[in-house]
């Protein structure tokens, strides 16, 4: 996995990401060109017209995201609408699927907890299940915005995507879990610049305050932590409702809205999703009940196979159509992580990121 460090402007981020990320940012493209035209039935000159709609709110909301989009497109000589694309593809591919049972995928598989270790330090996990053919086009990155106020950031992202999962040096760190849901809102924010927008705050209070206040464009779950705790956002285009740990101060979230959401239409999607929610908090609980949590037996956890290939440690194989691309775990008291790359029971790599 390659690791980008960015320093500067916004723009100039952008830019450097695009350039020293440009294959990544090209394959990200192909990509989603195909699994747009699978999932929504929609071609590329479709896509940016969804795209385009979203441009006129970010510029009012967050025009510095804006500016490091139209930079990352520079550097990776692509156009801007393309990147405003990728940054929208949870709503675009979530929002607008296509109710054809000839041409839709079941994807994704992503599985996220927050809990407390055995000194009491916030620690939030999860396992990023997606379709393999994306692997390769997955990178680290490390954004630093001089003369500013903002945090340090490291994350996980896909090439192009400027907000992603990952933790900054306040000892903020966020995870996301795809829902899907009909319903979009151009107005407001798309979930990966929430994402971004968690990254660039000082505290979880404040993250949820900036992402409250703007509403998301569409659905997902976002699950913030800093070290006083943690806090599950459900997003729709409707509007966001906030989970709160429970009793061994723990959240553990999936791929489906756990809290009631009236007048969402969520359809039937991963069958496991609910399954992986059961079985990772049967398996958190125990581990508070056996031994003191550690980030290496968090790490365990996540190596689970029941129900296997959906499982919480994915295989894409059969009619399982994702796999666990990577694991992160971040002590956010301690301001560090460790990523591994692949299925966790068989990784290829482990790194550690640090503030």
């Amino acid at each position: 996995m390659l690791e980008i460090q960015c320093t500067g402007t916004p723009y100039e981020i952008g830019h450097q990401h695009g350039t020293g990320a440009k294959d990544k940012v090209v394959g990200s493209l192909a990509f989603y060109r195909d699994l747009f035209r699978t999932t929504c039935d929609m071609d590329w000159t479709e896509v940016s017209q969804q795209a385009l709609k979203y441009v006129q709110p970010l510029e009012e909301i967050c025009p510095l995201f804006v500016e490091e989009i139209r930079g990352v497109a520079d550097g990776a000589g692509v156009q801007f609408l393309d990147i405003v694309a990728l940054n929208v593809r949870t709503e675009i591919m979530f929002g607008l699927f296509t109710n054809d049972p000839g041409i839709s995928i079941k994807s994704d598989g992503c599985t996220s907890l927050a809990c407390k270790d055995a000194v009491g330090n916030m620690v939030l996990a999860q396992n990023w299940d997606w379709q393999v053919e994306q692997a390769p086009n997955l990178f680290i990155c490390r954004i630093s915005q001089p003369g500013t106020d903002l945090p340090d950031i490291a994350m996980v992202t896909e090439g192009g995507v400027i907000g992603k999962i990952g933790f900054n040096s306040s000892g903020v760190g966020v995870c996301l879990n795809a829902i899907r849901a009909r319903g979009l809102d151009s107005s407001k924010l798309p979930i990966h610049l929430a994402l971004r927008t968690a990254l660039e705050s000082k505290s979880r209070s404040i993250a949820i305050e900036r992402i409250t206040a703007v509403g998301t464009a569409g659905s997902g779950h976002i699950l913030i932590s800093d070290p006083s705790g943690a806090t599950g956002l459900e997003c729709t285009s409707i509007g966001i409702k906030e989970i709160q740990m429970d009793v061994d101060g723990s959240i553990v979230h999936a791929n489906h809205l756990l809290l009631n959401h009236p007048d969402v239409d969520e359809p039937s999607w991963l069958s496991d999703s609910p399954a992986r929610v059961i079985r990772l908090s049967k398996l958190l609980k125990e581990k508070f009940s056996s031994s003191p949590i550690a980030t290496s037996s968090l790490f365990e956890l996540f190596k689970d196979e029941e129900g296997f290939p959906e499982a919480v440690n994915r295989c894409q194989i059969g009619e399982c159509e994702t796999e666990t691309l990577f694991t992160i775990i971040m002590d956010l008291a301690l301001k560090k992580a460790i990523v591994t790359v692949g299925r966790p029971t068989e990784y290829t790599k482990r790194l550690e990121l640090s503030f």
